[in-house]
Order: C-alpha cells, then sequence, then structure tokens
C-alpha cells in the first residue's frame, strides 16, 4: 500500500516505511496535541508522537508497528478497541477517557477518536488525538464525558449495525432489524414494511411480535388508512404517535421512521407498543433514526445484489437456451441435407433415367430444401430464443400425409444402406387427424428416423402408429385420444447405462460401433 499526496513531485512511499513513519510524526507533532497517534482497527499504532516521550524513553521503534501490548498500550484494551470498531463504523468521531499503561505507571487522557476517510472506500484507521489529565481530575472528567462504551443505545445500533452488514440477503436484514429492535426497546411488535414509490400499499416483510397481540406479517397495509406509515414516507422523519386514535392492529403508541436511500424511500419500521400507552423517549428516538439510516443501506445495496442476480441468471438462461437451440438445431440441419444430396447424386450418377422418376427425385429435394430453409429461419429467429419458448402453432395435422412426407425424406437414405423402410398405419379409410404444430412433428419424426438409419447397418427400420382412445384436454379443448408413433431399428441399441443420457440435449452413445 502506498500513500500519496496532490503536491507536485511528491514522492510515494509505503507505509511500513521509516521515512513514512518519520513523517507522520512530524506532521502529528504539527496539530498540537499532547499526544496524536494513526492506528488500524486492530490498535496497531502506523504513526505515532506524545510530547513527553522522551521523559520515559520511548521511541517510534517502541511503537509502531508493534504488537499493541508490547509497547504503550490502553490498559481497557477491549473497550479501546470496540471503541475504534464503533468509530470506525459509524463514521462518526467519539470523545472518550482511557488510561494507557507504560513502565509500570498509568496515563489517562482525554481523548478524540476520528475516522480517517479515503474517498471511494470505507474507513480503515483512525487519528486519535488527546492530552493528559491530571489525577485528581479523572473521575470528574469521565463523569462530564459520559463514555460511549457505557451507552446502551450506541452499543446496540453497532451490534445491530455491524450484523446487516455482514449480509446481502434482504430476508436476513429485515428480520435482524425488527427482532433486534424489538427486543431492545421491548415492544409489542416491531415490523418493517417494502416500499416501492408511488405505491398506494406497503407489505409487511419481518415481525417481531409478542404474545397474546396477532401477527400482521405478509400483509398488505393501505397507506391511506395508516397514516403514520404515509407520514413517515412523506416528510422522512421519525413520527410519534403516543396514542392511536385508529387503532387497526390493537396498537396504542407507535413510533414510525422510514428508510430511503439517495432520497428516496424504499421501506418504513414501526415499533408499536400495544398493552399500554407509551411515552418515546429522545434516546428511543435517535437510536431508531440512526438505524434506519444503516438499514436503508443495507437494504439498496441487498436490493441491487438481488437485481444483479436475476439478470445473470437470466443472462446465463438465454445463453443456455441459445446453447440448446443451435445444438439441436445444428444436428436437425443434416437430415434435410442428406434428402437434397442423396437425391441429386442419384440423378448426376445417372442411376435412374427415367424422366418421370427423375422428377420425384428433384421434388424430393426441392422439399428438403423447403424444409432446410424452415430451420434455418428458426435459427435466425432469436428473439425466440431469448424469449425462453418458441411460439408454435397448433393445428390440425393429417396423418397420413406426416408419414408420406417422412417416407420422401427418408427412403432414399435408407436405399443407400440396402436397409428396409416400413410404415404400419391403423387400418382405417378415415383419416387420422391429429392437433400439432406440422413442422415440429416432421422434424421430431425425421430425427428419430434419420437417426434409426444412421446407426443401423443390416436389417431396418419400422415406424408404427397406434391410435389410443383417451381423452386428454389441452388447450381448453378436448380430444378423444392420443396417437402413439414407434420408431423400432436393428441396430445396436442404446445399453441401459447409455438410456438415461437419450434426452439430454445433442448427446448420443459413443463408441467405434456409432462412428461408422
Amino acid at each position: 500500500m502506498t500513500a500519496t499526496t496532490n503536491s507536485p513531485g511528491a514522492e510515494c512511499r509505503p507505509m511500513d516505511s521509516p521515512t513514512f513513519a518519520a513523517g507522520k510524526s512530524s506532521f502529528l507533532q504539527e496539530l498540537g496535541a499532547e499526544l496524536a497517534f494513526i492506528q488500524d482497527t486492530s490498535g496497531q499504532y502506523l504513526s505515532f508522537y506524545w510530547q513527553d516521550a522522551k521523559d520515559y524513553s520511548l521511541t517510534q521503534e517502541q511503537v509502531v508497528r508493534l504488537p499493541l501490548k508490547n509497547s504503550f498500550c490502553p490498559i481497557a484494551l477491549e473497550v479501546y478497541l470496540e471503541q475504534i470498531q464503533r468509530v470506525v463504523e459509524l463514521k462518526t468521531p467519539q470523545r472518550c477517557i482511557h488510561a494507557f499503561g507504560y513502565q509500570g505507571q498509568s496515563f489517562p487522557f482525554e481523548l478524540v477518536i476520528s475516522p480517517i476517510l479515503q474517498a471511494g472506500s470505507k474507513a480503515t484507521t483512525v487519528l486519535v488525538m488527546g492530552h493528559l489529565l491530571p489525577q485528581e481530575s479523572v473521575q470528574s472528567a469521565i463523569d462530564s464525558l459520559v463514555p460511549i462504551s457505557l451507552d446502551p443505545n450506541q452499543k446496540l445500533l453497532t451490534k445491530i449495525a455491524r450484523k446487516i452488514r455482514r449480509t446481502l440477503d434482504l430476508d436476513t436484514i429485515w428480520l435482524e432489524t425488527v427482532t433486534s429492535l424489538g427486543k431492545a426497546l421491548q415492544v409489542s411488535r416491531c415490523i418493517i414494511c417494502s416500499y416501492k414509490p408511488g405505491h398506494p400499499k406497503v407489505k409487511v416483510e419481518a415481525e417481531y411480535c409478542q404474545e397474546p397481540f396477532q401477527s400482521i406479517l405478509g400483509r398488505q397495509l393501505e397507506l391511506e388508512a395508516e397514516s403514520e406509515l404515509k407520514q413517515a414516507l412523506l416528510s422522512s422523519e421519525p413520527v410519534l404517535v403516543e396514542e392511536v386514535i385508529s387503532n387497526n392492529f390493537q396498537q396504542q403508541s407507535v413510533l414510525v421512521v422510514s428508510t430511503s436511500y439517495q432520497d428516496k424511500p424504499n421501506g418504513v419500521i414501526s415499533l408499536q407498543q400495544c398493552d399500554r400507552h407509551r411515552q418515546w423517549s429522545e434516546a428511543e428516538i435517535e437510536l431508531v433514526r440512526e438505524l434506519a439510516q444503516q438499514v436503508s443501506t443495507a437494504i439498496a445495496h441487498a436490493t441491487l445484489y438481488k437485481e444483479l442476480e436475476l439478470a445473470r441468471e437470466d443472462a446465463e438462461k438465454a445463453s443456455r437456451y441459445k446453447s440448446e437451440f443451435l445444438a439441436s438445431t445444428t444436428h436437425e440441419l443434416r437430415t434435410p441435407l442428406n434428402g437434397i444430396i442423396g437425391s441429386l447424386k442419384l440423378i448426376l450418377d445417372e442411376v435412374v433415367d427415367d424422366p418421370e422418376e427423375q422428377t420425384e427425385f428433384i421434388d424430393v429435394a426441392h422439399k428438403s430444401a423447403l424444409h432446410l430453409l424452415e430451420i434455418i429461419n428458426d435459427i435466425l429467429d432469436i428473439a425466440k430464443i431469448e424469449a425462453g419458448k418458441m411460439s408454435l402453432e397448433l393445428d390440425q395435422v393429417k396423418l397420413e400425409g406426416l408419414m408420406d412426407a417422412v417416407d420422401r425424406f427418408t427412403r432414399n437414405q435408407a436405399q443407400q444402406k440396402n436397409l428396409s423402410l416400413n410404415f404400419e398405419l391403423p387400418a382405417t379409410r378415415d383419416d387420422i387427424i391429429v392437433f400439432g404444430n406440422y413442422q415440429r412433428l416432421l422434424q421430431v419424426l425425421l430425427n428419430l428416423v434419420g437417426n434409426a438409419i444412421k446407426f443401423t447397418h443390416e436389417g431396418g427400420v419400422t415406424i408404427s402408429v397406434e391410435v389410443q382412445k383417451t381423452k386428454i384436454k389441452l388447450k381448453e379443448q378436448e380430444f378423444p385420444g392420443v396417437v402413439k408413433v414407434r420408431v423400432a431399428d436393428t441396430g445396436i441399441g442404446v445399453s441401459l447405462e447409455q438410456q438415461e443420457k437419450l434426452f439430454q440435449s445433442f448427446s448420443q452413445v459413443d463408441g467405434s460401433s456409432t462412428r461408422k
């Protein structure tokens, strides 16, 4: 770490270097205090000046960067370190009295501990200045100062603030706030409500409630009906009602304060006394006011963190949709391409001479090209992917026509491998009509049949259709039954261990037998 100055040509020196400590010592001497030093939150001296140090043979080297207990050390060390921590957290100077021990002697000082604030970062060090007190005046000075270490409200504020700063979870912040305040001030009920500017209601997010009073956790409160909540949100000042007239939830006295970040309210805290009328003291009001400031910032940070997490999840979800979509469609591109290439190759190789038969193969290639174009259009339609879904138009589809299309697109591929390709449809004169999306049904069947042909080297592939008369309801329409389509082949099959991968995105059985 380096210390810098805005002066032209200033030299940067490490904070732990002797020259830096010496420079700081001269600066501290210029402050005019009998005792002045800089410490971090562990109490370690970073620089030190005491005008009487020479009288006790105390040097910089005996103090700076050394364990505090081995040097010029506060006698009540734990209380002193707690006070430093409080000053750093609250970013507010504090006055106190502490005795320091050195060479078996006690030196009582009246101190002012101030946080050293750095732009863009939290305080991590303090500047301490003080003057030595005569032994006979120590007690009177203590009485006049009323040390903060003895103030239970300040200790409570520091404790709660420390807890809520350790988390970015909103529920934890809300619950810790109401529980700590409710217990400390011994109220019947303490609630914290979330608020969105402009909304007519607030929601009770967390509650501390003593028996036998009813819980209102999770309720939506109308601001027009809860005038003290509305007033606190509008004024940004604590609202005291020592005798509640409109008693909605058994409360007899209330103290309400809003939480706000950058002058925008984001919540409201309400302390309610339900068993008696209560006069709120100035200390209690100030405690709630200061805590509300701490909670306001914590809520804002937690809300921002939650929004960032949701944005990250949405981005990851969109990326996953794209990956899954592209993986499946890349696989699907091969089927129409095989139909185009196979049909045209038969014509180019002059395997078919009959003009009528050539026209038939050209027609197959043309329809395969149209199918390929539809797939490419889906790939280019990124808006559907980022929405996380594809809207499908469902309509009546003739099953026989669908199977004819599958036959046209895949028979050439089967013939090239000398495989049989059989279709087994129910024996009926009536058209079998299914409700679905023709393009997607064709796409799925072509994938299934295409894979069956690809991984079958002897025998053939059979596509069978079975009508099951089981009534189902879809999109508020009732249908008399469903159609089950099976694709069976005489290939190597899939082992039990590999079957769990069947419905994973773009996965297949790996092995030499599948790569021929």
